[in-house]
């Protein structure tokens, strides 16, 4: 697009007054803002006055077209098989796209998965998946192409011709304060999983203490915009609201939570992980139209069940070139040198956990990134022993920490995460609401 047409001073004014902007305007400022003729701080100031003032529907779905048509745009129609994807808010513990991949394409769904690295106190699956030695996270379209032709899944990172505006927009929200701005969050989301392909797109949006949502108000109204946003743009769409007010799962960190995958995949493991996995795997079916509604979750549970699943994340990580006898070994996976049990400091029932500050202890450990540049240790987490409204003893482990080097200040805040209480406390909902 021309972007000489645009007025930038007028369409600053448009939004500094609360006015709404016209979809080709929105795009002549993406598309001047990516080429170099419209400089940061008019952008900065936009976003500012888009952040105070918000963007309404037709004005998201525009932003959300313009980040798309900033860059390549896969289409994978001719390898002639649904797709689907999935994409997660972020939450502590959240190993769900490690098992639900390969799960879902052992079901004849293919699995394009973009994904990213962790930032503050959530994991991310590409780090998670590097801890597995050897496995490449970043494959040339070509590679790319033939190995979800051959194998049907490919789990990487985005790509710098993958929605590059969208990058460089979020780099100015960083500087900018603004972030948070609920049109900024779902453009940029789903303009990254349209773009990789997928026809069929379930989003997994967390809700509580540890979550980025912390009120199950905002956590709805998100999942609602990026259904519709999705769906704009010709895409079948689905979200569920989950629980993040406790880990998900037992394991916390990268290496633990890549061991806690492959208990899941070979029929053991956490009760929520492979409930919800299931959940989203069964909506991926029937979005996709590989399965309908009514016979997607048994699909699902058989290729779980099965060892289908199984077979087809090993296939993965050897087409990605990870260590397979990594992750089919009890010790093949980095190992901390140090352990440590978390012990309650008296009797009760658990009634709260501080999910955002045990991951933050793990990102303190060694475990995440607080700066884009750190380096993360996948050795480094933690084991988490007991669960919302459960009994525990005064003495018996509430957790258990996988260190780089002893130190008992990170024991002292593991305490301090868990919350003891002399009453009944009721188990949260893993799913709290579905918006199908």
């Amino acid at each position: 697009m021309d972007t000489s047409v645009l007025d930038v001073r007028g369409f600053l004014r448009e939004k500094r007054d609360g006015r709404t902007h016209r979809p080709e305007d929105i795009h002549a400022l993406v598309a001047g803002y990516l080429g170099g003729a419209i400089p940061d701080y008019q952008v900065s100031a936009w976003l500012m006055a888009a952040f105070i003032h918000g963007l309404d529907e037709a004005e998201t779905d525009a932003l959300t077209l313009a980040l798309i048509r900033s860059g390549r745009s896969f289409d994978w129609s001719d390898l002639q098989r649904p797709s689907a994807d999935k994409h997660s808010t972020g939450g502590v513990g959240d190993k769900i796209s490690l098992i639900l991949a390969p799960l879902v394409a052992a079901c004849g769904v293919m699995v394009p998965m973009v994904s990213g690295r962790g930032l503050g106190h959530t994991g991310g699956t590409l780090d998670k998946l590097e801890s597995i030695p050897g496995f490449r996270t970043q494959l040339t379209p070509e590679a790319l192409r033939a190995q979800l032709a051959s194998l049907g899944v490919a789990m990487v990172g985005q790509g710098p011709d993958l929605a590059p505006a969208d990058g460089l927009l979020y780099a100015l929200r960083d500087v900018t304060s603004t972030v948070e701005q609920e049109s900024f969050i779902v453009s940029s989301i789903v303009s990254k999983k349209i773009a990789e392909g997928a026809s069929a797109i379930v989003y997994d949006v967390k809700c509580g203490n540890g979550a980025f949502m912390k009120e199950r108000n905002t956590a709805s109204r998100l999942a609602r915009r990026l259904v519709g946003a999705t769906r704009a743009q010709g895409r079948n769409a689905a979200a569920l609201i989950t629980d993040m007010s406790q880990p998900l799962g037992r394991a916390v960190g990268n290496a633990l939570e890549v061991r806690e995958t492959v208990e899941v995949l070979n029929g053991r493991g956490p009760d929520d992980v492979r409930t919800l996995t299931l959940e989203l795997a069964a909506l991926m079916l029937s979005l996709s139209g590989a399965e309908p509604a009514p016979e997607a979750m048994g699909r699902a549970r058989r290729a779980l069940e099965s060892g289908s699943a199984w077979e087809k994340f090993l296939a993965m990580v050897e087409a990605q070139g990870g260590d397979v006898r990594s992750v089919q070994r009890a010790d093949g996976l980095p190992r901390a040198p140090v352990t440590v049990e978390v012990r309650a400091p008296r009797a009760g029932r658990l009634a709260a956990v501080d999910t955002f500050g045990l991951g933050e202890l793990v990102v303190a450990m060694g475990g995440g990134r607080a700066a884009k540049e750190d380096v993360i240790d996948p050795r480094v987490g933690m084991i988490v022993r007991r669960r919302l409204g459960e009994a525990v003893e005064r003495g018996e482990p509430l957790a258990e920490l996988h260190l780089a080097a002893e130190d008992e200040a990170f024991v002292a805040r593991a305490v301090a995460c868990f919350s003891i209480e002399d009453r009944e406390v009721a188990p949260p909902e893993l799913v709290i609401e579905n918006f199908g």
